[in-house]
């Protein structure tokens, strides 16, 4: 069932904000399987994050990359919250971070995100920046959400490694300006459902993991080129979890 009461039409490929409408039936099989493909980037073909939607890897060749670059990662145990707040990482959706895509651009990147990843968007009057309202294809569940700003929460934007999980494996040890460019740039940003974000908090790999199962390597595949990028390690048990995803 969509969110918000609206009916979504059959539409095209998600391609930033044009195009039709997502389709009525993006989650009704459950997992996701009839439409994961069509609204979203292979994260191997978007590396930098500024291509709209996250989709499953389409073969056996994509999943072995994938596990090679998860191979890649670190681990180490979680350090301590110690200290974490979220205004160590900047204020709330800075457009001045900076050192990532769509940085300074006069939009904050809450709205650069509801652009990108969002269909049929619509600004407010005067406005080429605040989305008021756009058709959404969310790849953690599966399903479309017709969003308006008048129930802004129902769409969160997720931080695919959470700031909190980043400041327990090393970033608090950062300056302002690298912790600044995690929590803005793209490749570690998707906008979703609220209540999923919600209840995947700060929770690493090994806790969460997508409710729509066909992203789950995709997922591992972000998480990772987010936390390579950074210089980050993951736990033991989150590194297990995503290699699992893809094959192993």
């Amino acid at each position: 069932m969509l969110h918000g009461g609206a009916v979504l039409v059959v539409g095209t490929v998600l391609a930033g904000c044009t195009g039709g409408g997502l389709s009525s039936e993006s989650g009704s099989s459950g997992d996701g399987s009839s439409a994961s493909a069509k609204y979203g980037t292979s994260p191997l073909a978007g590396p930098d994050g500024t291509k709209p939607g996250l989709a499953p890897l389409a073969s056996g060749k994509d999943e072995a990359t994938a596990r090679e670059l998860i191979s890649r990662l670190p681990t180490k145990g979680r350090g301590s919250k110690t200290g974490y707040e979220r205004d160590e990482f900047g204020y709330a959706w800075m457009d001045t971070a900076d050192g990532v895509p769509l940085a300074r651009n006069g939009c904050d990147t809450r709205n650069d995100l509801l652009k990108l990843h969002g269909q049929n968007v619509r600004f407010r009057a005067g406005s080429d920046c605040v989305v008021v309202s756009m058709d959404l294809y969310d790849p953690y569940t599966g399903k479309g959400i017709a969003w308006k700003k008048a129930n802004a929460a129902e769409v969160q934007i997720d931080h695919v490694v959470p700031l909190s999980y980043a400041w327990q494996m090393g970033a608090a040890r950062w300056n302002k300006e690298k912790r600044q460019r995690l929590a803005n740039d793209v490749l570690n940003l998707l906008p979703v459902s609220g209540s999923t974000n919600s209840a995947k908090g700060d929770s690493g790999p090994a806790s969460w993991l997508p409710p729509n199962k066909t992203i789950r390597c995709s997922y591992a595949v972000r998480f990772a080129q987010v936390a390579l990028k950074y210089d980050l390690a993951v736990t033991g048990p989150d590194k297990s979890i995503m290699l699992r995803q893809c094959g192993v």
